[in-house]
This record gives structure tokens, sequence and C-alpha cells, in this order.
């Protein structure tokens, strides 16, 4: 066994669900018990956990069996610490305060978050307090900067491009229009792969305002050409031209005049535009939910290990991401706030471009 001063570990799971955490929180409990000797606390519902001192302790059998299982048995919550901070009644405490207390009065040496952009952007400000953190890069968005990807991505894709596969052969029975709407409210990243892993006609993402006139002219298209159905991908974070000229204030105010989400106007807009009939699904949380794929069990576990090593190492204030290939250390200041967008040179987007894919504009 290796030796280190790193001897209590805190851990939370925070913000969305995706798959993969379980493995997560497997690979850095396992690896930090058998290489390091740690002991582990399990933080529940996030940073809530943290500021009630709501924990349990994690031993070798409360890991066991949890690698293919989706969720997390932490739980998690979507508390933000330093966002409007509100003193609790009983304690007289901040939430940061509370936070700083509990990681004190328990003895721990650092912390380990697992979470998307809020979630590392929070630990980031933890570690401005003091506090000996850790972060991993877990979203189904593929949004966190510095890392090449994150874990629970690859699953929700799979489980988008199957939803896609499947909606093909009712689109072509019923010579339809089909919009299908996945997750990505900023950034396009998943849009992006299940429409060219599912061969959609059109990709519509945050990253790329859309012209309803250049969506209806691909399907026109593809009718006149005597394809009688067409696939339409739509990111809940789309955007029309239009709307991406608004500020921040008034796109919000636009938002909430539609009665339902992006890909039921997508629709509309197609059916004024072309005369044909059109059909949406919302994928929702089924892309969040179930069980992680076979790589990111990997990649999770891989992180995860890391995660011990860098605990190990003392080396503090890092998230453990992926870039080219090789597990590396970024600054969490260098991710905190940030949010990682598909760039007009992704070589996947021009892929799509290639093979004939719409993406509006």
């Amino acid at each position: 066994m290796k030796k280190t001063s790193v001897k209590t570990v805190g851990i939370l799971t925070s913000g969305g669900d995706a798959p993969g955490l379980n493995a997560a929180i497997r690979g850095v409990c396992r690896s930090g018990m058998i290489n390091y000797g740690m002991k582990f606390i399990g933080f529940r519902y996030g940073y809530q956990g943290l500021i009630r001192g709501d924990y349990i302790p994690i031993e070798t059998d409360t890991v066991a069996g949890i690698l293919t299982r989706g969720g997390t048995i932490l739980s998690t919550s979507r508390v933000k610490p330093f966002k409007n901070p509100v003193e609790d009644p009983e304690t007289g405490l901040l939430p940061v305060d509370a936070i700083k207390k509990n990681y004190k009065d328990l003895n721990l040496d650092a912390l380990v978050v697992l979470g998307g952009n809020g979630t590392n952007t929070t630990g980031s400000l933890l570690a401005n307090e003091g506090l000996n953190v850790i972060g991993l890069p877990k979203t189904i968005d593929n949004d966190i900067v510095g890392s090449d990807i994150t874990f629970g991505f690859h699953t929700a894709v799979d489980v988008a491009t199957e939803a896609i596969d499947r909606i093909h052969t009712t689109a072509h029975s019923h010579s339809r229009v089909m919009v299908v709407e996945v997750m990505g409210h900023k950034a396009g990243w998943l849009g992006l792969y299940s429409a060219i892993a599912g061969g959609g006609d059109v990709c519509l993402i945050p990253e790329i305002p859309y012209n309803i006139k250049s969506v209806a002219k691909q399907v026109l298209a593809r009718r006149d050409a005597g394809k009688e159905f067409s696939i339409i991908v739509v990111a809940e974070g789309a955007l029309s031209v239009e709307e991406a000229k608004l500020d921040k204030k008034a796109f919000k105010k636009s938002r909430l005049t539609m009665s339902q989400s992006i890909g039921y106007r997508v629709a509309k807009e197609l059916e004024e535009a072309t005369g044909l009939e059109s059909r949406v699904t919302v994928l929702g949380y089924l892309q969040r939910g179930g069980t992680p794929s076979p790589y990111d069990r990997v990649l999770a576990t891989q992180f995860g290990v890391a995660a011990a090593g860098f605990l190990a190492k003392e080396d503090f204030g890092k998230l453990v991401a992926m870039h080219n290939n090789k597990i590396v250390g970024i600054p969490l200041s260098e991710c905190a706030g940030k949010v990682k967008y598909i760039p007009k040179d992704d070589p996947i987007l021009a892929s799509g471009r290639s093979v004939g894919i719409c993406f509006g504009d």
C-alpha cells in the first residue's frame, strides 16, 4: 500500500443524473481504499448533504455491485451553495460556512465532486475557500471545458441513436416528417453525434441558429427526390436566426411565450412551410437514465482511479480530464463558469455536412 497523508475523503454527486456516476464512485473509492488505505464519506443529495452534514460511511460493501447500475447511490440535487445564500435559522450559518464547518468537523483531508459545469464551478469556488477539491467531469452534454469527453455522454448518444433508428421505420411507413428532440440546452454535442449516428437529415443545435426556410428546403428536396420522410434532430437549446439576434433578457421573454418545447415549435413551423405532416418525439429523461454503456463504465472507472491518484499526491484544485486520449489534471479555475461549445471547424460537424445533413444555416 502506497503512503499518503490524505486519510479521509468526502465524495458527492451533484447536478443532473447521468450514466456512469456509480462506476466513478466505485473507481475513486476502491482505488483509494486498496492502494492508499483511504477512508471515504459519501454526502447525500450533492452539496445539500455537505451543507447539512447528511452523509454515509462508504465501505467496501457499499460500492460492491454498483458498476453496472444507473443513477447514483448517493442521490443528487442542484443545490448551489454560492448562489443566493440564506442563513440557516437553526445554526445561523450561511451554506458555505456550514460546508467549511462540516469539512473540518469530519476531519476531511479532501473532497471529490462528481458533476457537470455547475458542480465543478462550485468545486472551484470551494477550492478558493481553502478546501482541497478534486472534480470529475460528468454530463451527457459533453460540454465541460478541458475534457475531450465526459462520462454519461456515450450512453446518452447510444439511447438517442437507438430512438432515432426506431423512429426511422415509422417515418418511412407513414411518410412523415419526424422531429426528435434531444437534450443539449447550451451545447449541441449530443444532437450532433446522434444525428450522424442515426442518419438524421436535419440537425438543429444551439451553436448554429436555424432558418426554417433552409430546413424546409431540405425536406422538400428529399420529397422531390422520392424520399417521403425526413428525420429532424433538434437539441433542446436550438434557436432561430431571429432569436439569436436578441439579448439574453429578450430571448428569455420570448421563450416564455412558447407553450411547448422547441421540438414542437420546429414541427409546427415545418408543417406551415412545407404542408407536410410532422410528428414530435421528446426523448427527455430517457437519455439520462438506465445502465451505463461499457464505454462509460470504463471511462468513469478510469476517471475515478485517476482521482484517487490525484488525492494521494495532494494535487488538489484539479478537474480530472481526458485530453488527447490521456488523463490529465486541469485547474478547476480553467473550466469554472464555462461551456465547451461545438467549434465551427469541428471535424465531426464537417463530417455531418459532408454526408448531407442540413444544420439550418
